[in-house]
């Protein structure tokens, strides 16, 4: 009559997180392409930290997919991020088996600000040109980043160049947010707490 429902089912092989997103998840496209981008500037702020000394950081292309993803999906709040990494399959997912903390995911964005712009934008960009979204546009929580490449005809430069300014500050925007969001929820709970601890007994 019904289908097996048995959710303590010991399985032979732990299920690969990715095997729980279709084949043309945003969290595939967002991880593919950043696994294609130079992130040298990114690697450049790690050469100047002590060899073998203090904690390890977090890969700065897992913070990318992180933030770039939890962004596109509309959640602002890195205690929220740092929260889905627990509940959400997509960022756990891109997260592979990491638990960054509210506080490093902040730090992480505010630290490489203008870098994170630029990968981001690029992100957009190759999303537009493999129009990844119908009607050529992304959408990022509601508010819509507008495609500027067509298919009928070619962009002069100058197109091309306001295009993109167009989407840096829309992007600026997004991060501002974030910012404002972090801000607001560190007031409230205080920058150590997540906002959702169990009372203390």
């Amino acid at each position: 009559m019904f289908e097996p429902y048995e959710p303590d089912r010991v399985h032979l092989l732990p299920a690969a997180p990715c095997d729980w997103l279709s084949e043309g998840h945003l969290a595939h496209f967002v991880s593919d392409t950043v696994d294609e981008l130079d992130l040298s500037p990114f690697l450049e702020r790690y050469a100047h930290r002590a060899s073998g000394k203090g904690q390890k950081a977090y890969h700065p292309r897992m913070m990318l997919k992180l933030l770039i993803y939890a962004y596109c999906v509309g959640i602002r709040s890195s205690r929220k991020i740092g929260a889905a990494l627990f509940d959400l399959v997509p960022l756990r997912y891109l997260a592979a088996g990491n638990q960054p903390t509210h506080r490093t995911i902040a730090r992480f964005r505010e630290q490489n600000l203008s870098h994170f712009v630029d990968a981001f934008v690029q992100v957009v960009q190759i999303a537009q040109e493999a129009g990844l979204v119908a009607m050529g546009t992304l959408g990022v929580d509601g508010s819509r980043i507008k495609a500027n490449a067509s298919k009928h005809k070619a962009m002069s430069y100058k197109r091309m160049k306001e295009a993109e300014k167009k989407l840096r500050r829309e992007i600026a925007k997004i991060t501002k947010m974030a910012q404002q969001v972090d801000e607001a929820e560190d007031a409230e709970f205080g920058p150590d707490f997540r906002g959702d601890e169990l009372p203390r007994r």
